[in-house]
C-alpha cells in the first residue's frame, strides 16, 4: 500500500434506494390490423410501443371496419377518445398468408377514375385493356393509389391505353383478415424460424421495450374462450416474474341477457383472480365498442389521475359511450339491479344512472367463488401486481449481491420508505417489509435464499355507502326557540 500522508475522501452505496416506476397498466393489444394501409409496415407478429395516433397508423393503417381489423379499435379509443399512451399493438394478419388472388377483376372507370373496395396489397396490382390484353404500364397508363377511405383508385391517365376507356379490369392480391383464426391470435412458437407468435410474444414486451405489461386485450378474440383461456395463462410470470391482468368480453351474437352473461362467465372462465369479464358492447354513435377495450383505456386514465398508482376501481367512471348494445344492435339498458347482478357474477358491465354511462363493477372473474379481497377486487388485484412488479424492478440490481446485514437494512428501509408514501398518498391504507427469522432459515440463507415479507392493505372500493334516516321530534322545539 502506497504511503500516505493528509485527508482523502471515499464513497460507499447508498442505504436506500430509490424506487422504480413501474407502469401499472401498459397495454398489451392482440388482433389484426390493415397493414395494406401503412406508410411504415410493422412486421406480422411483430410488438410496436406507439405513443401517437400517428405512430400506430404509421405502422398498421387505419379502417373503420373494425370487424376485420380489430386493433384500429384500440387506437380509436385509447388516442382518440381517452387520450393515453403508450400501447403496444401485436398484429397477427399475416399479408403472406391471410390472402386471397382476385384476377381480372373488372372495375367501371367513371370520369377516368375506378374504385375497388377490397383492402388491395399496392405491390401485386396490374392493370389490363382487355381481358386478352398485355398488363398496362403504371404511371404511363394509369396510377393506382389508396383513398382516405382504405378503397383503390385506379385513376385513367390522359394519353394512356385507357384514356377512353370505361372499364378496366384489375388483377390484384387482397387481405383476407376472415382467414384469421383464434389460433392465430393464441399463437405459439414457429417451428421453422423458432419465433414466437400471437400471445406467446407477451414474453418479449420487456426485453424489448423495457416496460412491464400490465393489461392484456384482444377486442373481439378475447369472447372465443381457447383465447380466453390463453390470456389468463399469460397474465401469471411474464418473463418469468411479472403478473399483469387480462381483460375479457363475452360473445354478445349468443349471449343476450344478463342472466345468461352470468351462467357464460361461471361456465367459461372460472374463478380466475387477474381476469377481469365484460358484457355487452358499447355504442358511441355510429360505432361501436367492445366494453374490454374502453376498459383498459378507462383503467389508463384512473391511472393517470391518480400518480399512475393503480390504487382507484374503474368501475363508476365514465365511459366513451351513448349507449350499450349486442352485437345484433339490440340496445341494453339494464337498471340497477340487474347491473348489481352481474357485478355479483364476477361480470363489469355498463350503466346508464346518474352522470351518463359508466364502466360498473369492481370484481374479477375470481368473485364469487374467492372472495379473498386480493383477489376478488379489480384495484386490489392490480395494486398486488403493481407492487409486486416494482419490488422486481427495483430491486433486480442487488441479485448476487454478498447476503450480509446492509444488504438485508437497504432492501427493508428502502421498501418502507416507498411503502409509507403511499400510505401517505391513500393508496395504501397501510404497507411494511420485513425480513423475519422464523421465514429465513440458515440452510437456506446458507445458500443464498432470502425471504421478505411485504404487507399491504390496498383500500377496498367503497361499494355500499348506506344512509339511515331517522324522525327526530326533538327538532320541534325549534318552532319555539
Amino acid at each position: 500500500m502506497a504511503y500516505k500522508h493528509g485527508i482523502y475522501t471515499g464513497e460507499v452505496p447508498t442505504s436506500l434506494v430509490p424506487m422504480t416506476q413501474t407502469d401499472s397498466g401498459l397495454i398489451i393489444a392482440f388482433g389484426t390490423a390493415p397493414v395494406h394501409l401503412a406508410t411504415a409496415p410493422a412486421e406480422v407478429n411483430t410488438p410496436v410501443l406507439c405513443y401517437t395516433y400517428a405512430e400506430a397508423v404509421a405502422a398498421f393503417g387505419y379502417s373503420d371496419d373494425w370487424n376485420k381489423f380489430t386493433l384500429c379499435e384500440v387506437m380509436k379509443s385509447q388516442f382518440a377518445l381517452f387520450n393515453m399512451a403508450p400501447v403496444v399493438f401485436v398484429n397477427v394478419l399475416d399479408k403472406a398468408k391471410h390472402i386471397a388472388k382476385m384476377t381480372q377483376e373488372e372495375c367501371a372507370l367513371i370520369d377516368h377514375i375506378g374504385t375497388i373496395t377490397e383492402p388491395a396489397l399496392l405491390a401485386d396490382i396490374k392493370v389490363y385493356a382487355a381481358t386478352d390484353g398485355e398488363a398496362l404500364v403504371a404511371d404511363t397508363d394509369y396510377t393506382a393509389a389508396h383513398d382516405d377511405n382504405g378503397n383503390l383508385i385506379i385513376t385513367a391517365l390522359t394519353g394512356g391505353a385507357l384514356a377512353t376507356a370505361d372499364k378496366a379490369y384489375v388483377t390484384y392480391t387482397k387481405l383476407a383478415p376472415d382467414n384469421v383464426a383464434a389460433a392465430d391470435i393464441i399463437g405459439g412458437i414457429d417451428t421453422v424460424t423458432g419465433k414466437a407468435e400471437g400471445l406467446e410474444l407477451i414474453d418479449e414486451i420487456y426485453p424489448r421495450f423495457g416496460l412491464v405489461p400490465g393489461i392484456i386485450i384482444a377486442p373481439k378474440w378475447s369472447k372465443n374462450i381457447n383465447v380466453a383461456a390463453v390470456m389468463k395463462a399469460k397474465e401469471h410470470n411474464i418473463c418469468g416474474h411479472f403478473n399483469a391482468i387480462s381483460v375479457c368480453d363475452i360473445p354478445t351474437e349468443t349471449v343476450k341477457t344478463y342472466t345468461a352473461a352470468g351462467e357464460w362467465k361461471n361456465q367459461n372462465i372460472g374463478a380466475d383472480k387477474d381476469c377481469v369479464v365484460c358484457w355487452p358492447l358499447l355504442k358511441q354513435g355510429d360505432e361501436v365498442f367492445h366494453l374490454s377495450t374502453q376498459l383498459a383505456s378507462v383503467m389508463n386514465y384512473t391511472d393517470s389521475q391518480h400518480d399512475d398508482i393503480p390504487s382507484y376501481s374503474p368501475s363508476n367512471k365514465s365511459l366513451q359511450a351513448n349507449g350499450a348494445c349486442l352485437l345484433d344492435g339490440t340496445e341494453i339498458y339494464l337498471n340497477n339491479a340487474q347491473a348489481a347482478y352481474l357485478n355479483g357474477q364476477g361480470v363489469v358491465t355498463a350503466l346508464n344512472f346518474i352522470g351518463g354511462w359508466k364502466s360498473w363493477g369492481n370484481r374479477t372473474a375470481a368473485y364469487p367463488s374467492n372472495t379473498d379481497v386480493k383477489d376478488s377486487f379489480i384495484s386490489s388485484r392490480r395494486m398486488f401486481n403493481w407492487i409486486g412488479n416494482t419490488l422486481i424492478i427495483t430491486f433486480w440490481s442487488k441479485i448476487d449481491d454478498p447476503t450480509n446485514k446492509r444488504f438485508i437494512e437497504t432492501i427493508v428501509d428502502s421498501a418502507n420508505i416507498w411503502l409509507n408514501g403511499l400510505t401517505a398518498k391513500g393508496a395504501l391504507s397501510g404497507g411494511r417489509v420485513e425480513f423475519r427469522e422464523d421465514e429465513n432459515t440458515t440452510t437456506g440463507l446458507m445458500d443464498g435464499i432470502i425471504y421478505f415479507h411485504v404487507y399491504i392493505t390496498p383500500p377496498s372500493p367503497a361499494r355500499e355507502i348506506h344512509f339511515t334516516q331517522e324522525y327526530d321530534p326533538a327538532y320541534i322545539s325549534t318552532l319555539f326557540a
